[in-house]
């Protein structure tokens, strides 16, 4: 199938936050196969035998967007990265409670790929990363935001800054601090400093 251009998509993006429900049935078919990539990429990191499946996580973040009422898209860049920001969460969530039925259970763990080498060895723990990027957040929110766009979204440095209306200079500034700040929480060193 052919890729549908973006600004086809924003156009069908920008009619359903207005609340044209026609405009979610196209769109749907148009960025499942996106949002299904998305998924996948989670899951790879996920532990062996987990029992949330990509299909369900692309099902589930759906239809938080739909619950989510009228969220105002801008643009594909950003449907995507409030996709991948419910995966994440639905994720981190599902962690959570796996993590609560067993008292020093396993949870689920996710690896920083080499596009974001934030931690030294592979299989950082999913739940440990999101309470770093909290922390981060309360410190600098949109170095946070980056990460999150980035490793998490798989968006490209010009995408991120069209998202957060900065640089791509300001994107890559902030990439490089938020990874050495992840780094140094990850691995237990106490900083304040973003």
């Amino acid at each position: 199938m052919a890729e549908t251009p973006a600004h086809d998509l924003t156009q069908l993006l920008q009619a359903w936050s207005e609340g044209d429900e026609r405009a979610l049935d196209k769109l749907m078919p148009l960025v499942y196969g996106e949002l299904h990539r998305l998924a996948q990429r989670y899951m790879a990191h996920e532990r062996p035998g987990h029992t949330l499946q990509t299909t369900a996580l692309v099902n589930e973040a759906y239809l938080r967007l739909v619950d989510a009422g009228k969220v105002n898209f801008r643009n594909r860049a950003h449907f995507f990265a409030i996709s991948a920001q419910l995966m994440r969460r639905i994720l981190v969530e599902f962690a959570r409670r796996h993590g609560s039925h067993k008292r020093g259970g396993e949870v689920q763990r996710v690896s920083l790929e080499e596009s974001l080498v934030v931690y030294g060895e592979r299989g950082a723990d999913l739940v440990a990363l999101d309470d770093a990027l909290q922390a981060l957040a309360a410190l600098d929110a949109r170095r946070s935001r980056v990460v999150e766009l980035r490793f998490f979204g798989g968006l490209s440095v010009e995408e991120t800054a069209e998202v957060l209306k900065v640089s791509p200079e300001t994107v890559m500034h902030d990439w490089k601090l938020a990874k050495a700040w992840l780094l140094r929480a990850m691995s237990g060193e106490k900083r304040d400093d973003a």
